[in-house]
C-alpha cells in the first residue's frame, strides 16, 4: 500500500539502496538550486540580462568581464550586537551570504556594457558585437 503513494520512489530494490541514500540525504542542501536567478531576452542589436538579487545594495555587487566571461557576484553581511551595561552580549547575530554566476559572453561588444540595479533587480544591457565586414582592396596591376 505505501508503495503506490504518488510521486513517490519505493525503496524495494536492495541495489538501489545507495542511491536512494544519497538523493534523500542531498535533497535538503541548496546544490541543485542556482545561484540567484537569471532571465536573458534577446532585444534585437542587444541581450537584456535581469539577475533578481534581492536584499543586497548595489555596493555589494561586483560585475567583471574577463577574456569573454562576465562574472557577477554579490555579498551581503550582516551583524547586530546587544551589550548590557557591562559591555557583555547579550545577543550577537552574525548573516553571510555570497553568490556568484559566470556568462559567456563571447559574441558581445563588451565596451558597451551598461548595468542598473533598481529595487532588487540587477538590469545589464549587453550589446552584440557587429561582424567584421571583410574589407575589400583593389590591387592595381602594373
Amino acid at each position: 500500500m505505501f508503495g503506490m503513494l504518488p510521486f513517490e520512489r519505493g525503496n524495494d530494490n536492495i541495489f538501489d539502496t545507495f542511491d536512494n541514500f544519497a538523493r534523500d540525504f542531498f535533497r535538503s542542501s541548496n546544490t541543485s538550486l542556482p545561484a540567484f536567478r537569471t532571465d536573458i531576452r534577446d532585444a534585437g542589436d542587444k541581450y537584456v540580462l535581469e539577475a533578481e538579487l534581492p536584499g543586497f545594495r548595489k555596493e555589494d555587487i561586483s560585475l567583471d568581464v574577463k577574456e569573454g566571461i562576465l562574472t557577477i557576484s554579490a555579498e551581503h553581511k550582516e551583524s547586530s550586537d546587544q551589550k548590557d551595561e557591562k559591555g557583555s552580549y547579550i545577543r550577537r547575530e552574525r548573516r553571510y551570504g555570497s553568490f556568484s554566476r559566470s556568462f559567456d559572453i563571447s559574441g558581445i561588444d563588451e565596451s558597451g556594457i551598461t548595468a542598473s540595479y533598481t529595487n532588487g533587480v540587477l538590469e545589464l544591457s549587453l550589446p552584440k558585437a557587429q561582424p567584421a565586414v571583410p574589407e575589400v582592396r583593389k590591387i592595381a596591376i602594373e
